[in-house]
Formats: structure tokens, sequence, C-alpha cells
């Protein structure tokens, strides 16, 4: 008799398309793996919790292990209270607004996000300055590749979300894997995580052998 595999679906960070996960590697005999892309807001005040109740929609199975990525480690958050997940993993993300750098708190305190409009985060090379600092040939294909999700209603509606996120504590079941050297979730105000050392925000791509290695510990 067949071994009942574990389904997971993964959902990736701001803007960025489900290619993220494309070097994550998992055994096919006991995992199903999906990956769900963003959907475009109702309008740009769709609540997040109505929003996160579309994305359960798309989860077909019972139980299965969430997985997201920054942005994407919040929505998995808000998409486990309207189903029953075995597990949620989040990586390179933050468990509540508590995690928030006081440089994002400043920013949305004073909301200053509103001075980068979406139209200039729509153009790859602006975005990949403002998100990484560098501007690089290489890491220009790369963004262009993998960050593609440049709907401007799309783009508002999420930075406004992250940075109001309302979750005052971690939900329990939660694994969080960060990188030491995460610029956007700073590392030194993340707490009870799996720490990965020299991770950037985007390790999910350059260090996909250690993360899966994680994951699939962590699933045994």
């Amino acid at each position: 008799m067949e071994a009942q595999k574990t389904h997971i679906y993964f959902v990736p960070g701001l803007a960025a398309s489900p290619e993220i996960f494309e070097f994550l590697q998992f055994s096919k005999d006991k995992f199903e793996l999906h990956f769900l892309e963003w959907l475009i807001p109702l309008s740009a005040h769709e609540p997040i919790e109505t929003y996160a109740k579309r994305m359960a929609n798309l989860v077909i199975e019972e139980n299965p292990v969430l997985i997201g990525v920054s942005f994407g480690g919040i929505m998995v958050q808000e998409m486990s209270k309207h189903l029953h997940p075995k597990k949620v993993i989040i990586i390179s993300s933050v468990k509540s607004h508590n995690e928030l750098s006081k440089v994002l708190k400043f920013i949305q305190k004073l909301k200053i996000y509103k001075l980068f409009p979406s139209k200039a985060i729509e153009n790859i090379e602006i975005f990949s300055f403002l998100a990484f600092g560098n501007t690089s040939k290489t890491r220009l294909t790369l963004y262009k590749k993998y960050f593609s999700v440049r709907d401007r209603k799309y783009l508002n509606w999420s930075i406004y979300n992250v940075l109001h996120w309302k979750q005052t504590k971690p939900l329990e079941n939660i694994l969080h894997i960060h990188g030491t050297a995460d610029t956007i979730f700073s590392f030194k105000y993340i707490g009870n995580c799996i720490p990965v050392e020299k991770g950037t925000h985007i390790m999910i791509i350059n260090k996909a052998k250690t993360i899966s290695k994680l994951i699939s510990d962590s699933l045994k």
C-alpha cells in the first residue's frame, strides 16, 4: 500500500513568483508540492483577513503544510486561521508586528512608504535597489525572473499590509527559518527561530539546499 504523501503549499514573497522555490528539493515519495500565485486584491482596502480566506480557498487538501517566504510568511499565517494545517513554516518573515525593525515601524508611523509609489517599484531596476541595494547585471537578471508580479493595485496593497499587520503574538505550531544577514526583516528583532548563517532575505534562492533539509527534517 502506497504511503500517503504530505501536501505542501508554498506562497512566495512580495512581488515574487513561485519560481523562487525552484531550487528546493524534497522526496517525491513523501511530499506533494503545490505552488500558489498571488491574487489581485478586490480593492485597495480589502482586509488581509478577507484576502487570506480567498487564498485559503485555493488549498484543497486537508491538514496541509503551509510554507511562506517574507510577506508570503505573513500570508500563510493568516491563511492558517481558515484551515487546519499540519504545520506552518515561515522563511525570512515575521511572526508578529513586534518583530518589525525600528526602521520599518518608523516608515509605517510616518507613512514614508507613500513616497515610494508602486509605479516606481514596477521598474525592476528601482525595485531591486530599494529591496536589496544592488543593481548588478547578474542580480537584475535574477530579479526580472523571480520578481514578476508588478500589478500596481497588488503592490500598494501588499506594502501597506506588511507594515500594518496587526498580529500581536506568534501563532502556535510555527517553524521560523531566518537568515542572520537579512536586511529587510533584521535578525536581531526575530525571536525563536532556526538561524541560517549569512542567510539574506533571498536565501530561499541561494541557500535552498540548507532550507530544504531544515524543512524536511521538521516534517519527519
